[in-house]
């Protein structure tokens, strides 16, 4: 079938375009600025420049090739980022999300009015925020129902890309499913503590400097695999109910310096740590995992791949960067 993945530049979107094309699918890619993961993919998928927000490339594609999936996880991606700028990140996140479902209407007006797609929308776990900090003991893995509070203008922009979702699929039948997608990482990924720390171990390697920046590492993170959210995202289009929503969480819970602790243990070398100010947010959120049985209820959905085996691999990535 045809699928089209927005953020096709991004570390989710570049592995999925190349396994959906492995599967046999004919395969569009949206990317925005960064080409640098794009070059690294030597398959055939159709590859498209487009800024969301100006609707008119993103309505000509959906509209002349009617895909059957559209994975929707172009973002502005990084709390940090939107401290510096929040009007960038509500804009391109909500506005960007709401021209996807535009052009599906326009798809159906102009082109083929029983055009029925399924659209998963990349959502995040940013949207618990202040939640996440009030719950205890075994309630730490937050349900779907649990109230949203965001602490940053990201979080905030994925609440609007998740209500606006829900508002297409009521007000005009688009079917959508809404992942709250919790940390993930893997080859590829920039600017998230495992993806820094690996790339920072092999700069040591090389350099034979072994000293670490670091923020916060007593915060606790349930990292997963990108394959294993990948694969969740695909079994979510096939199986999830349109309308709703799903977490997409790893079930196991680290704190940073157990993620430092990994990387030594894989380089066969201590670091010499430094906490740099820089590296610390104004508000974090002490522990961030969620309850994924509704997801494995409605999928079959299993974490497969260990936390010593992504940091196995981004090493590697790394090294041969």
């Amino acid at each position: 079938m045809n699928v089209l993945v927005t953020g096709a530049g991004g570390m989710v979107g570049s592995h999925m375009v190349e396994l959906l094309y492995e599967q046999g699918h004919t395969v569009f890619g949206i990317y925005h600025k960064n080409k640098v993961n794009i070059e690294q993919i030597k398959l055939p998928v159709h590859f498209v420049q487009c800024d969301l927000r100006y609707g008119q490339e993103i309505d000509e594609l959906i509209m002349d090739h009617l895909p059957q999936q559209i994975y929707h996880l172009a973002a502005q991606s990084y709390p940090t980022v939107s401290w510096v700028s929040p009007s960038e990140t509500i804009d391109v996140n909500i506005n960007g999300t709401i021209a996807v479902y535009e052009a599906i209407k326009k798809a159906r007006k102009y082109v083929d009015a029983k055009y029925d797609p399924m659209v998963v929308t990349a959502c995040s776990s940013a949207e618990y925020g202040e939640t996440l900090n009030r719950l205890k003991g075994e309630q730490v893995y937050v349900k779907e129902t649990a109230q949203l509070n965001p602490l940053h203008p990201y979080g905030v922009s994925k609440v609007g890309q998740d209500l606006i979702s829900f508002q297409y699929f009521m007000n005009d039948h688009i079917r959508c499913i809404r992942a709250r997608i919790f940390n993930s990482t893997g080859t590829r990924k920039v600017n998230d503590v495992t993806s820094d720390f690996t790339y920072r171990a092999v700069e040591a390697e090389r350099t034979g400097t072994f000293r670490l920046r670091v923020g916060n590492l007593e915060t606790r993170r349930a990292i997963m695999d990108q394959r294993d959210l990948v694969r969740a995202l695909m079994l979510l289009a096939e199986k999830g109910t349109p309308g709703d929503v799903y977490n997409i969480s790893s079930e196991y819970v680290y704190q940073m310096k157990d993620i430092v602790r990994m990387i030594e243990h894989q380089i066969g070398h201590e670091f010499e740590i430094e906490v740099d100010p820089a590296l610390l947010r104004p508000t974090d959120e002490k522990i961030i995992v969620g309850d994924v049985t509704k997801l494995k209820r409605d999928t079959g959905w299993k974490q497969c791949i260990p936390m010593e085996q992504t940091i196995a691999d981004m090493l590697d990535y790394w090294r041969s960067r």
